[in-house]
């Protein structure tokens, strides 16, 4: 299943083991997990939080309506009820096509979010009310350079030699031009240090935005936050031998010079020769900032180097600490004196950008109004990472909500370029987005009638089949259940007069009559007896002497399979099997229907586990009939529904015409199809059915030569 590891990492089997423990000395009390985002790309994350918490409800499972019963401790299992996967064929990696299943919808929302509940308390900004500050948004956007213009364009080919397979897929492939295709929204000189720095760039806005704020904020020690994850920073190993080369030849970092002194310091690893951190460092440093107020979070690389750069933080010493989301999301609590949060590139993930927003939007802030600014390169990757996780995160919220949850939803998970959204994006024309939100709204609302027709034909099949088929099947019942109620009262229970000693005299009373006899005064009281139970060949009239007798039944050793018959009782012949892995004795009586009774080792207790099952066959009955009338209800319904035409099929139409339009302005191909084929509609196809039914005409006898000579 793409998308979804197979392979377990050591530190995660181990904090299952140690919840699992917990949950086992505690009572399941023992473990609490507190995050923002227990959701970060997909719902199969879902599973995983449930395995952790709520292992017990995983293994109970449930029961359906029909009595089967499901488990959920499998994943397949549990996607077998909450989620539908697709298989496609997409494009991979070295540029051929392959098939590969992914989840395509989740159902049963409501369910499963009332599940996780049980264990989550979901707490979202909208019931809180936290004293957080308001958040400002700006979207820094940076015209390309003449050289991110050119790169594009070469992104672009070597993309179509992918395509095509002209090129070795270890030397080039579609992950490759998607790394390049980043780095190079981020900054050109991430392909080549060699290229000019471009002024315009978004790297250059955000040097000049963290400035501005730092000079605007001195009197309060207002702080900044900068998060990039493509570019870090040197080792502090490389950076010596810079400085050491640098001293002894004056050369340029980075030149020819540098790289042959540095080869002669032992024990020195190559770095990439650029960093986007130390170029903003060195520009915001020759702008007026003190090297001291800013710091790099790959420095701290142990807890009291952390703890200490997070108190420096927190109190205007360090005020523009850059870092990774992977470093400065979850757990770093700086938010103090925190005024702007910068994004300088797009993580794949949209619980990333929460994390990231999560360090400035945050309680004891002492900032009523923040800043995030998110900085983007046109007609590069950048448009296309944003729309992706937008797009996740729309799915994401319809989960993770204080509402009720939707019933279904699609999933959304890692998305790979493709060849042709790569040569649109390295097109940069400006109907890529258009063509985006219509690709989306095109797929949502083709599921949507797809789903539409689908239950058009499952109410068809319903009002044709299924329902007449159960009304039959529950007639069918009824009439047996009322054959054999009619059995059973035939047979009943004989009712045996019991006479009890009359009632003693009060001391010192005497009767005012004479003294009756004896067989006068007693009580007579009536009591069930016993209808008897035959048994193999004999009959046995006390109640005691048959339940002796149907244990004994089961001592001889029953073997698994099917049921071996054993006698008659009210009517009913007994036929006695034994079932779950020999756990369970079951005792089947059968009429026009089979009464089904678990037997245990207690001599009378079984005889009234057989008479309660057949006395609820009056209950069976009731039951019967609420499903006949249930079953006509819908059927009426039913009827009312069929036929109707998919309510949005206007607009399917209109942003389908729409999108083929775009498609084709772009050079987009819908589909592979051959060369002057047409496709027919649907409708318009001849029809098999009518085919198989025309008459075969008769053949024709053709003069086939004798020899097989190729005539010329």
């Amino acid at each position: 299943m793409a998308g979804l590891s197979t392979t377990d990492a050591q530190k995660s089997s181990d904090m299952l083991l140690k919840c699992r423990y917990m949950d086992e000395i505690t009572g399941g009390r023992g473990v609490v997990f507190a995050t923002g985002t227990p959701v970060s790309n997909s719902m199969t994350e879902l599973f995983t939080m449930q395995r952790y918490l709520q292992q017990d409800l995983l293994e109970k499972g449930f029961t359906d309506s029909r009595g089967k019963h499901y488990s959920l401790t499998h994943f397949d299992s549990w996607a077998s009820i909450f989620g539908e996967t697709v298989t496609k064929v997409e494009l991979a990696p070295e540029g051929k096509y392959r098939p590969r299943t992914r989840f395509a919808r989740f159902y049963n929302l409501p369910e499963l979010m009332a599940m996780f509940r049980e264990t989550a308390d979901i707490k979202t900004a909208d019931q809180l009310h936290l004293p957080v500050p308001e958040v400002e948004y700006h979207t820094e956007k940076a015209l390309p350079s003449e050289e991110q213009k050119q790169l594009v364009r070469e992104l672009s080919d070597r993309a179509a030699a992918v395509h095509t397979g002209q090129v070795n897929p270890k030397i080039d492939n579609m992950l490759k031009i998607t790394s390049d295709g980043r780095k190079l929204g981020l900054d050109q000189r991430l392909i080549n240090p060699l290229f000019p720095d471009n002024p315009a760039s978004k790297v250059n806005m955000c040097v000049e935005n963290v400035f501005r704020i730092w000079e605007d904020g001195q009197a309060d020690k207002l702080t900044q936050l900068i998060f990039c994850d493509l570019s870090t920073p040197k080792a502090a190993a490389a950076a010596t031998r810079d400085r050491t080369a640098m001293a002894a030849g004056n050369k340029v970092a980075g030149g020819t010079e540098l790289h042959a002194l540095g080869n002669l310091l032992e024990d020195i690893k190559p770095d990439a020769p650029f960093s986007v951190y130390e170029d903003i460092r060195s520009k915001l440093v020759a702008m007026g900032i003190p090297e001291r107020e800013i710091a790099f979070i790959h420095d701290a690389n142990t807890d009291a180097k952390k703890k200490e750069l997070f108190a420096k933080v927190r109190s205007g010493r360090v005020r523009v600490l850059m870092g990774s989301t992977f470093k400065m999301g979850a757990g770093m609590n700086v938010q103090d004196r925190l005024i702007a949060l910068h994004d300088l590139d797009c993580p794949w993930r949209p619980g990333d950008l929460e994390q990231r927003k999560g360090r400035i939007v945050r309680q004891g802030n002492k900032n009523p109004t923040v800043h995030i600014y998110r900085y983007v390169t046109e007609g590069t990757f950048d448009s296309y990472l944003w729309q992706t996780v937008e797009n996740k995160q729309k799915f994401i919220s319809q989960i993770m909500t204080s509402k009720s949850p939707v019933r279904s939803c699609e999933d959304v998970d890692e998305t790979a370029l493709s060849y042709a959204e790569i040569k649109a994006l390295c097109a940069g024309n400006p109907l890529i987005k258009e063509k985006m939100d219509l690709d989306i709204d095109v797929a949502r609302l083709r599921l949507l009638k797809a789903d539409h027709q689908s239950h058009q034909y499952r109410m068809e099949d319903d009002l044709l089949k299924r329902f007449p088929e159960k009304i039959k099947e529950n007639e069918g019942f009824i009439a047996g259940l009322e054959a054999d109620m009619k059995t059973l009262a035939e047979h009943p229970h004989p009712m045996v007069p019991v006479k009890t000693a009359a009632p003693p005299q009060p001391d010192g009373e005497q009767p005012d009559a004479p003294a009756a006899p004896a067989a006068e005064t007693a009580a007579v009281e009536v009591k069930q007896g016993f209808a008897g139970m035959e048994i193999g060949d004999q009959t046995y009239t006390d109640k005691v002497e048959a339940g002796k007798a149907l244990i004994a039944e089961i001592r001889k050793g029953i073997k698994p399979g099917e049921p071996v018959e054993i006698g008659n009782y009210r009517g009913f012949s007994m036929a006695l099997s034994v079932e779950d892995f020999g756990r369970t004795f079951v005792l089947t009586l059968k009429g026009q229907m089979t009464h089904r009774a678990e037997l245990g080792e207690d001599v009378l207790g079984n005889l009234l586990r057989i008479d309660h099952t057949l006395n609820k066959m009056p209950e069976r009955v009731t039951v019967l009939h609420s499903q006949l009338d249930n079953l006509h209800q819908q059927m009426k319904e039913i009827q009312g529904e069929i036929g109707k035409p998919f309510p949005q099929e206007a607009e399917l139409q209109q942003k389908s015409a729409r999108l083929a339009e775009l498609n084709a302005q772009l050079g987009i191909e819908d589909g592979p199809a051959q060369a002057g084929e047409q496709r027919l509609a649907k409708d318009a196809r001849p029809s098999v059915l009518e085919g198989l039914k025309r008459p075969v005409p008769p053949k024709q006898k053709t003069d086939k030569p004798k020899d097989h000579r190729q005539e010329r």
